[in-house]
């Protein structure tokens, strides 16, 4: 008998056929021996509509804390239509809140992070042989009040709730068979990877594959949690994430390049002409950080105009562009700088892959395919496992399908998308 925790996210759970779909494959996981407790996500686009109805209600920024209550209650939906479904089909099942799951957070309203997960509740109504329905997305912070963890949160509580429960295994269920070489909206011809470790899966979440979220995998890799990626909507056997398996000669066997991640959301400032003296980059750094936007990739230049100064860029949110930019002026007069210059709408596309570590023709090959389909490279950034170049983000769909060939990723099918989201 295995202790399985299942997640499923919006799509899969998008309406009562796709419910009762879901509670089927739950109770035959269920009669077949294991132990099953499972995380859900909202229903299809609730968590969009309720934002556009606090929108309406409210032309501001809402409070933070009714926020989190409104957003919670997507999943609460849906744990509780998930706990009738199976109970109609003959299994006792119990849904609980994230509060009553024992998802202990922060007191960070919007993007609470989890400190400690107390699943007593779950983990008795398992021992007496039910089903438990834990809704995702969600906790209670040490002030008491409800908190969410941000989009893709449901992720991190299937992976934190496996972890606290000592599960066998944390099953992710998706719209799409597992995790493909290349997002297969973009690249009809991507393949399945059967198995990724959980260094390349980190490196696929962090630069823009959006089946697993980032604090999922790093929380799985910080507790080495088992994951499996897999489709509610077949019986495909989907993708093995490798937990806690190192990166040795063996793994060099198996192919250079596991995946191509892609990101559309980005934009890129450019501080011109900083003074070339030590700490200027750690003040500019600093000034976006306490601003609260997150950094991805940098590059420090010697100036062309001026080789006492440098010129540092670096890609950040393209939500979060403005504040950037406000945040690095702001120093101007004191650094005594040229200019601060914003490029919204640019694209990222990142090569992952552990086998690149003892392939160096790997970097060539890639430049190589993005010369020959016309795409302009602005930035680079590297790993041990990974090579991630900045272009246009009109060039950046093209450029993912040229890579994507150019290694001979493609498959001779058709990558199958159920529901169309990725989640």
């Amino acid at each position: 008998m295995a202790l399985i925790v299942m997640k499923f996210g919006g799509s899969s759970v998008a309406d009562a056929e796709a419910m009762l779909r879901v509670a089927q494959r739950v109770v035959s996981t269920h009669r077949e021996g294991n132990q099953v407790a499972v995380v859900v996500s909202a229903m299809g686009d609730t968590t969009d509509d309720l934002l556009d109805l606090a929108a309406q209600i409210t032309p501001g920024p809402p409070p933070e804390r009714e926020l989190d209550m409104l957003l919670s209650a997507g999943e609460r939906i849906s744990m509780a239509l998930l706990a009738m479904a199976i109970e109609r089909l003959g299994v006792p099942a119990k849904s609980f809140t994230g509060a009553q799951a024992g998802m202990v957070t922060d007191t960070s309203h919007g993007h609470a992070r989890l400190l400690e997960v107390q699943p007593e509740r779950v983990r008795a109504t398992l021992d007496a042989g039910g089903v438990a329905i834990v809704a995702g997305f969600q906790g209670i912070s040490t002030d008491d009040d409800i908190t969410t963890l941000g989009r893709g949160g449901s992720d991190t509580t299937a992976v934190a709730l496996a972890a606290a429960l000592d599960a066998d295994v944390c099953e992710i269920y998706t719209d799409v068979d597992g995790l493909y070489t290349a997002d297969p909206r973009i690249v009809p011809t991507a393949r399945r990877v059967t198995r990724l470790t959980i260094e390349e899966t980190l490196e696929m979440a962090a630069h823009g594959a959006k089946i697993l979220h980032l604090r999922a995998v790093e929380y799985a890799r910080r507790f080495t949690v088992p994951l499996h990626v897999r489709s509610s909507f077949s019986d495909q056997e989907g993708t093995w994430i490798l937990v806690g398996r190192p990166l040795t000669e063996d793994t060099m066997e198996e192919p250079i390049i596991s995946g191509i991640a892609h990101d559309k959301s980005l934009g890129k400032v450019t501080a011109v002409g900083i003074p070339d003296r030590p700490g200027a980059a750690a003040t500019v750094v600093g000034a976006v950080a306490k601003a609260g936007v997150s950094i991805d990739m940098i590059v420090q230049n010697v100036s062309t105009s001026d080789a006492e100064t440098s010129d540092i860029s670096f890609t950040i949110p393209e939500a979060d562009g403005q504040t950037a930019v406000a945040a690095i002026r702001a120093l101007q007069d004191e650094m005594g700088f040229a200019d601060v210059l914003y490029t919204s709408h640019v694209g990222k596309l990142s090569l992952v892959g552990a086998g690149m570590r003892s392939n160096p023709s790997v970097a060539s090959e890639l430049f190589a395919a993005l010369a020959d389909a016309g795409v302009n490279i602005e930035m680079i950034s590297t790993s041990e496992i990974r090579i991630s170049v900045i272009c246009d983000q009109a060039d950046l769909e093209r450029a993912v399908r040229a890579v994507h060939t150019a290694f001979d990723l493609d498959a001779e099918e058709q990558a199958v998308v159920y529901g169309g989201t990725g989640r």
